[in-house]
C-alpha cells in the first residue's frame, strides 16, 4: 500500500468521444495533460482517430480502440485489447469514464422499438458491461496512497438523469438507469476502495452543434459563460473527482452554468 511508483503510467479508459468537440474529448485532453495514457473507445472512427492523433502530437499518449457496437461482447473484447496494450507493471488502469449515450428527443408515441433497443443498449447495457470491465481492472490494482483508491469510475449524466420531460421519455429512461447503476456500484465497491461517481450536466454544453443550434436562438450564446457549460470545465470537475481521498468521496456532482434556472 504505497504511492504509485513514478515510472508506472496511469491509464484512463474513456468510452464515448462523439465528434471530438464535446465532453469526452475535453476529458481525454485534460487527463493526457495530467500525464495519463488515454485509451479511447468509440464508434466514430474518423473523429476517434483525429483525437488520438491530436493528443499524441501535443506530447500526450493516446490510443484509439474503435467499437463495432456498444454490445457487451464488443465492449469486453475491446477492454481485453486495452489491457493487452497497457498491461502491468508498466501501466495501471486507474480511471474509467463512461461518457457514451444515445440521444433521442421525440414524442413518446413516435419512438420506434428499434430506437428503444438501441438507446437502452448504449445507455444502460453498455454501461453495465463497461463498469464490469473497469471494476475487474481496478481490483487488480494496489491501494494507492494518499488517496486510498484502487480506481475511479465516472459516469456522465444529464438533467434527464433526475427528471423526465416532454420529448425525453427514452433519453431519461437511459440516464435514470445509468444513474441507478452508478449509485449501486458506489455502495457495493466503496468497501474495495473503488470510487464511483455520477456527474449531472444540468445545462447546455458548448460544442460545434450547440454553437450552431443555440447561436441562432440566443444572442451571445458562445461568448456568455453564464448561460452554457464549457466542456473543459466539466473535464476539470472529472479530474477533481479522481483526486478526492477516501475520507470525502463524492457520489454525485451537479454542474450547471451560473444563470441556469434550476
Amino acid at each position: 500500500m504505497s504511492k504509485l511508483a513514478s515510472n508506472v503510467k496511469r491509464v484512463l479508459v474513456l468510452a464515448g468521444v462523439g465528434n471530438a468537440a464535446g465532453t469526452g474529448a475535453a476529458v481525454a485532453r485534460r487527463f493526457a495533460k495530467e500525464g495519463y495514457t488515454v485509451a479511447l473507445l468509440a464508434r466514430q472512427g474518423k473523429s476517434l482517430r483525429h483525437l488520438e492523433e491530436e493528443i499524441n502530437a501535443s506530447g500526450g499518449q493516446a490510443a484509439a480502440f474503435p467499437l463495432l457496437s456498444y454490445s457487451r461482447d464488443d465492449i469486453s473484447s475491446t477492454w481485453m485489447s486495452v489491457r493487452e496494450m497497457f498491461s502491468m507493471p508498466e501501466y495501471s488502469i486507474r480511471v474509467a469514464v463512461f461518457n457514451a449515450g444515445q440521444t433521442v428527443f421525440k414524442p413518446f408515441l413516435e419512438i420506434t422499438p428499434e430506437e428503444v433497443q438501441n438507446s437502452l443498449e448504449v445507455s444502460v447495457s453498455a454501461a453495465f458491461a463497461f463498469s464490469r470491465e473497469a471494476i475487474l481492472s481496478f481490483k487488480e490494482n494496489s491501494l494507492e496512497e494518499p488517496s486510498g483508491k484502487r480506481g475511479t469510475l465516472l459516469f456522465t449524466g444529464a438533467t434527464a438523469s433526475l427528471r423526465g420531460n416532454t420529448m425525453t421519455s427514452l433519453f431519461a429512461a437511459g440516464k435514470f438507469g445509468a444513474r441507478a447503476l452508478s449509485q449501486s456500484l458506489a455502495k457495493e465497491f466503496g468497501k474495495d476502495n473503488i470510487h464511483v461517481s455520477n456527474v449531472i450536466i444540468d445545462g447546455v454544453i458548448l460544442t460545434d452543434r450547440t454553437r450552431q443550434m443555440m447561436g441562432q436562438r440566443i444572442e451571445g450564446f458562445e461568448d456568455n459563460s453564464n448561460i452554457r457549460i464549457n466542456p473543459e470545465s466539466i473535464a476539470d470537475a472529472f479530474m477533481y473527482l479522481t483526486k478526492q481521498d477516501r475520507s470525502a468521496w463524492t457520489w454525485e456532482l451537479d454542474l450547471r452554468p451560473a444563470h441556469e434556472k434550476w
